[in-house]
């Protein structure tokens, strides 16, 4: 319906609707017309849609400090992710130390080579994926590749040994599957746990003797994930079992889930735009556009970043009262019409979209803006540099 004056009404029921589920860009495009700071009485919440707005509220580590507890720290266990001040930073070095710059250039290797042997199994290995008819090859990319290469990843680099690379799909899946409700977070509640009573005794041993990950001539390069947490030292202590397994179930989540969904994304995305797909073939030098688009137009997981206001605080003319529930919908902001030219539209070739080395403060100059599907500020998402 409209109101009076003619401006569209939102009924605040189609947030839990399928369809809102299935494609809300048509909603957020309303709201960061008409409510760039919506209030949702009926779930007592608030969304802000804009992309000036998120991206400053993201930054603003006072106004916005607060993390709710959700189903992740449920399931994953006490992680950075809903952490805030003084803790989030104790962790958040951690990762910004091992997972950026030349210790995630050492890590590179071992990543690529297991790319690699993936492709080549298309030839040698299990064919229930690729099919071979009439001279044509045709290769199910989500299920020969996409599903596995994350999983494969984020456990060579954490340097699992090689007989429990096996179980670790078991606590890959259980933990995932542990976000869905009631009936399956207390599989993953036990998938954690055993996670953490395996790795009780590894930490230990790594603590004694590091293992390492090798370059594609089998020479050690750098110590794997685990070896380097369970040698670390905050504050003078090394890190607990606990928040070893915190961080490795992190991993586990935002290392998996969600770059699984960025590779499917940005083939699907491709292939739909097969001008844009033999370009990018003709000058390799165009993934890193076709990567950062493809995170604009389709983040693959959340979207949301929620918050509490510490204080009463005025964002886009609304005050928002100390203590409520705050979502900064990068979803929307990401397809803002002020800031992205036809944001509804893929294009690997857009001039408005910034391309280069991802920062933690965004990018907004010359008519050019970082996607925000990443986030922003001191929760910038810590395996932005490794998916990249």
């Amino acid at each position: 319906g409209l109101d009076d004056d003619g401006t569209p009404l939102l009924n605040p029921r189609l947030y839990d609707s399928a369809e809102f589920r299935r494609n809300p860009h048509p909603y957020f495009r309303i709201m960061r017309k008409h409510y760039p700071v919506y209030h949702d009485k009926l779930h007592n919440c608030y969304y802000i849609t804009r992309y000036d707005d998120a991206r400053r509220c993201a930054v603003d580590a006072l106004g916005f400090n607060t993390i709710p507890k959700g189903i992740a720290s449920t399931v994953l266990g006490n992680t950075q992710l809903e952490l805030s001040g003084v803790e989030h930073r104790r962790r958040r070095g951690v990762f910004d130390r091992h997972l950026a710059g030349a210790a995630l250039r050492d890590r590179i290797p071992a990543i690529e080579r297991l790319a690699e042997e993936l492709i080549a199994d298309w030839d040698s290995g299990d064919k229930a994926h690729v099919h071979d008819r009439a001279g044509v090859r045709t290769v199910e990319l989500g299920a020969a590749f996409c599903d596995q290469f994350p999983v494969r990843v984020v456990c060579e680099v954490l340097g699992f040994p090689a007989e429990a690379r096996s179980q670790f799909n078991y606590w890959y899946q259980t933990m995932m599957a542990g976000f869905g409700g009631s009936d399956t977070a207390q599989q993953g509640l036990e998938a954690r746990q055993d996670l953490e009573d395996y790795l009780e005794a590894i930490v230990q041993d790594r603590r004694r003797q590091a293992t390492y990950l090798t370059n594609a001539a089998g020479n050690p390069v750098r110590e794997d994930l685990i070896s380097t947490l369970s040698r670390t030292r905050v504050d003078g202590d090394y890190l607990s079992t606990e928040e070893i397994t915190s961080y490795i179930a992190l991993l586990v989540g935002g290392g998996g889930e969600t770059t699984r969904g960025a590779i499917i994304n940005m083939w699907y995305l491709m292939l739909q735009h097969p001008d844009q797909l033999a370009a990018v073939a003709r000058d390799a030098s165009l993934w890193d556009a076709a990567f950062q688009e493809t995170l604009r137009y389709a983040i693959p997981t959340g979207g949301m970043q929620p918050r509490h206001a510490t204080f009463d605080i005025e964002v886009a003319g609304v005050s928002i009262p100390a203590g409520a529930l705050v979502h900064i919908v990068n979803h929307s902001a990401n397809r803002d019409e002020c800031y992205f030219e036809s944001p509804d539209r893929f294009d690997i070739f857009r001039n408005d979209l910034y391309t280069g080395k991802m920062l933690r403060s965004g990018f907004n100059r010359n008519g050019r803006c970082s996607h925000l599907a990443f986030g922003s500020g001191a929760h910038f998402c810590p395996g932005a540099f490794i998916s990249h």
